[in-house]
């Protein structure tokens, strides 16, 4: 079998090895079942991009941004709207579950993965994003910015179901927005779906996710230090945001007490209790994210407790929560140690850069990548 899957191309060996860690999953063959992940995913990374430290200090960034006093002064003078309900999260975290309960409702439009933020985030740059960019450009918008983007965000949405009273959107992704959410549109209710850490890390390292998104996942160090650093970002959103403008939801109580939590989640939004929420697997709307099959079955909790077979093999993920941000140079990957070897070891400017320790441990993780410059033997710490 291994020999057969060599002489297939990168792209077919990516989705064997992923197929097969599925298989033997289902099958109970759960150490088999992780090297084929292991494999696929190291396969994945070498083949896209990922730059980690930017995308860990954008998170820092962020929260040094939206302060209080940010929150305060700039508070409530948005547009007014009440259609936006917004759900956020990791990537199978329950989303996709949340957003088919409230889209049950008769009041509601389940307006599914929408960019709009992004896009509206993305042009506080200017033409050419040539501009002070978020977050920092943030603090310097008048009133008025802060409403049009409202607006126009709002116009948008209405453009999906123009009756609806409430429309989603559950971009999980937006989770790195909140702040400038709830400045530019103070009334929208905002969901945060959460679940246990180890199940949503296994469930993203288990897929092979479309077109390159979510490319933090197909690595157990940098996933970790991903979920850390979203954890940090979400216990900051907390502390800033009024305490209506958000709520939590847990997977995990969503499964043993379904009606209950579906009631918090429908009252948030400001709605009358409505049955239909609770059959929201018998609903027809269309559904087109990688849960499109668990939210038309009657809710079950085998995904609940998923990691545990898992446990030890996961312990590279596990470790990274306890990483700091404040620590980080640059993700330590196979293609970019030779040339980061040689720039910290033979320029003072590129020795002076880092913090004396991240230094030296960057260094002795570039010599045993260039012990090992095809990948083969490594040492199971560095997946």
């Amino acid at each position: 079998m291994s020999e057969e899957i060599e002489e297939l191309s990168t792209e077919e060996r990516i989705h064997v090895h992923f197929a097969l860690a599925k298989a033997l999953g289902d099958l109970g063959k759960h150490e088999p079942s992780f090297q084929h992940l292991l494999s696929g995913n190291r396969l994945k990374r070498r083949w896209i991009g990922y730059d980690e430290h930017t995308e860990l200090e954008m998170f820092e960034r962020i929260r040094s941004v939206f302060s209080p006093h940010l929150m305060r002064t700039k508070s409530n003078i948005g547009d007014q709207s009440r259609a936006p309900i917004f759900i956020v999260g990791m990537p199978r975290s329950g989303t996709t579950l949340i957003e088919q309960i409230l889209a049950s409702h008769p009041r509601v439009f389940g307006g599914g993965e929408r960019t709009a933020i992004s896009s509206a985030v993305d042009s506080l740059a200017g033409p050419g994003g040539t501009g002070t960019r978020f977050p920092e450009v943030v603090p310097t918008l008048a009133p008025e910015q802060l409403n049009q983007i409202g607006e126009r965000y709002v116009a948008e949405l209405r453009t999906a179901a123009p009756t609806a009273d409430r429309i989603t959107d559950k971009m999980p992704a937006n989770f790195r927005f909140i702040g400038f959410i709830h400045l530019a549109m103070p009334n929208a209710r905002i969901i945060h779906a959460r679940r246990n850490p180890l199940d949503t890390c296994l469930s993203n390292f288990s897929l092979l996710f479309p077109e390159n998104h979510q490319p933090h996942t197909y690595h157990l160090g940098e996933l970790g230090r991903y979920y850390r650093a979203y954890e940090q970002l979400m216990e900051h959103w907390r502390a800033v945001l009024p305490p209506d403008a958000m709520i939590e939801v847990q997977y995990e109580d969503v499964v043993s007490d379904l009606e209950h939590q579906a009631r918090r989640i429908i009252a948030h939004c400001g709605l009358e209790w409505d049955d239909g929420c609770v059959a929201f697997h018998t609903a027809s709307r269309p559904v087109w994210t990688a849960s499109a099959r668990q939210v038309r079955r009657p809710l079950y909790s085998s995904s609940v407790g998923r990691w545990r077979p898992y446990k030890d093999m996961l312990r590279p993920c596990s470790k990274s929560w306890k990483f700091r941000v404040a620590d980080w140079s640059r993700p330590q990957t196979d293609y970019d140690a030779p040339e980061m070897y040689a720039k910290l070891k033979n320029t003072s400017e590129g020795l002076l850069k880092y913090p004396r320790a991240t230094t030296r441990r960057y260094l002795r993780s570039c010599r045993l990548l260039l012990s090992y410059p095809n990948g083969q033997n490594r040492p199971h710490e560095m997946n």
